[in-house]
């Protein structure tokens, strides 16, 4: 049996000309995968669901496109009923990749990693916190308690950092660029930050060093958000990372996840190579080394 992907990359989200969010990525990089996953429509997350996480004001105001132009001009896209299908999908994806990584071991969203998402505003080009969502409703459903996110995105995952500052339960793990946006960090449980340029044998030296902390804590479900915009390639990076060496930094998280046994799901996170190629091939290569790592 091949294992199975959400997906929402069939919403269409109008930008104007020029925008710099690559949307065209989720499709390629489905692209790339086909014949060696399962595909499964995300289900849109309904706004009960998202109260776990956030304002209820706030969802109901954005599903009805009546935020003011402020808090739309944070978020970094325009409101569309293209852009809420997506963002209820994108969300309903990653819920649903964790309910099929308790029978599997492992689920994965091509979306999600929407971690620059507050309480009540969205940031960053997220609009909704996904795993801070899917966190909430396994709490609620499953009686799970404590959770992991590795958030492994060159930006720091802020918002997930903030909606979590006090929550004993939940471990948040961030690497990322120390000048790099969000310009305000927050403060995760675990902070790694790194200089402008850094490489491969840095970045990895320290995952080596830092990654057993997030199975101390003794997690009974791990998060992960694989942003790659790390890769030497990225416009928004500022960081120097190999091919090579974002597959080494999945190898090595994805197999610490497989030998702890906790359920682990993949969320996408950012990519913004220039050729886009390499941010599909880069988001790609996470999905099939899990599939591997799990076999």
């Amino acid at each position: 049996m091949l294992p199975k992907l959400y997906y929402c990359d069939h919403y269409a989200i109008p930008l104007p000309e020029g925008h710099k969010f690559p949307m065209a990525k989720y499709r390629m990089t489905r692209d790339l995968l086909a014949g060696r996953f399962e595909f499964e429509c995300a289900p849109l997350a309904d706004p009960e669901l998202i109260a776990l996480a956030h304002d209820p004001e706030y969802v109901s105001s954005f599903i009805a496109g009546t935020l003011d132009r402020a808090a739309m001009r944070r978020i970094g896209f325009p409101w569309s009923e293209g852009l809420v299908a997506r963002t209820l999908s994108s969300v309903g994806g990653t819920f649903a990749a964790a309910r099929y990584a308790l029978d599997h071991g492992w689920g994965g969203n091509l979306a999600g990693g929407t971690h620059h998402a507050f309480y009540a505003e969205g940031s960053g080009f997220c609009v909704l916190n996904d795993i801070a969502v899917a966190i909430h409703a396994l709490r609620r459903d499953y009686g799970f308690a404590r959770a992991a996110v590795i958030d492994l995105d060159v930006h720091q995952g802020d918002g997930t950092a903030l909606l979590f500052e006090n929550d004993p339960e939940v471990l948040t793990l961030s690497f990322h660029g120390r000048h790099n946006f969000p310009f305000r960090k927050q403060r995760s449980k675990i902070d790694v930050e790194f200089e402008d340029k850094t490489g491969d044998e840095d970045f990895l030296a320290r995952l080596s060093e830092t990654l057993p902390l997030a199975f101390d804590f003794r997690p009974d479900v791990v998060f992960y958000q694989s942003g790659v915009d790390a890769l030497a390639s990225d416009r928004l990076g500022r960081m120097s990372l190999t091919m090579d060496g974002l597959a080494e930094r999945d190898r090595m998280v994805l197999t610490a996840c497989r030998n702890f046994g906790a359920p682990t799901i993949i969320t996408m996170g950012g990519g913004y190579s220039d050729p886009i190629e390499l941010t599909a091939a880069a988001h790609a290569q996470v999905y099939r080394t899990a599939a591997q790592t799990w076999g």
